[in-house]
């Protein structure tokens, strides 16, 4: 037997979770024991990279590159459905518990593929840390609110506008939101709906959040009352809680 497949199933699991996760589902032919682990990891990370190459020839382009004029539109797009490809066929055939889910990529608007990725997580109800950066102004859909197990949100480029009729972040104890697009009202609402929440981040220095004029700080901090460690538009205060 190899001296690879001697090694505990612990350390497999955390060499799995350190490497990117195309290069964990290629650790599948490296024993026989190693051919589903990687199916089993329980952190999952995925980063959009300029990594593929693209047609610049007319005659070598595909149906789909064929749909875009310049490269740089052809490159986006390609590198864009390959990623969602990957997303789809790597949930379709992970078994056990998504502990921690990253999706990075540049978005701006509604993505319905995205849409489909964060309903499918929040259906699995495992997931803990959720880090969503898009660097635009991605539309969060409204199950975004239904990660009941969640304890760590992390958002940027990010449009809140929902208010949905209930929000399930009881077990909440980090948000951090950057370069965020909501009002007053549905950010007091969120906050509201976060009772464990000790440590909050707010930067909208690239976003906006409207005023209604209701807001005061007094109503922001009366739904912070367990809050530890509070950064609101560069601005940093620690709030010592006396015992």
């Amino acid at each position: 037997m190899d001296r690879i497949s001697k090694l505990p199933p612990g350390i497999i699991e955390t060499v799995l979770c350190l490497l990117p996760i195309q290069e964990a589902a290629r650790t599948s032919i490296l024993s026989k024991e190693w051919r589903y682990d990687w199916t089993k990891i329980p952190k999952l990370v995925f980063i959009e990279e300029d990594a593929f190459e693209v047609s610049t020839d007319g005659d070598d382009l595909s149906v789909l590159e064929q749909t875009f004029d310049r490269p740089s539109e052809r490159k986006m797009m390609t590198n864009r459905c390959k990623l969602f490809y990957a997303i789809y066929q790597v949930l379709l055939v992970h078994e056990g518990p998504i502990n921690e889910f990253t999706l990075c990529m540049p978005v701006d608007g509604s993505c319905v593929e995205i849409d489909h990725i964060i309903r499918h997580l929040s259906k699995k109800n495992t997931v803990k840390i959720l880090k969503l950066d898009f660097n635009g102004s991605y539309r969060l859909p409204l199950s975004l609110f239904s990660f009941h197990q969640l304890t760590e949100l992390y958002l940027n480029g990010c449009v809140l506008d929902h208010q949905p009729s209930s929000i399930g972040f009881g077990s909440l104890t980090t948000l951090n939101m950057q370069e965020i697009w909501t009002c007053d009202k549905t950010l007091l609402r969120l906050l509201s709906s976060c009772p464990l929440l000790k440590r909050l981040t707010i930067n909208s220095d690239g976003g906006t959040i409207d005023e209604s004029g209701d807001l005061t700080m007094a109503d922001l901090f009366e739904c912070l009352q367990g809050i530890e460690y509070l950064t609101v538009w560069c601005f940093i205060f620690l709030v010592i809680i006396s015992t």
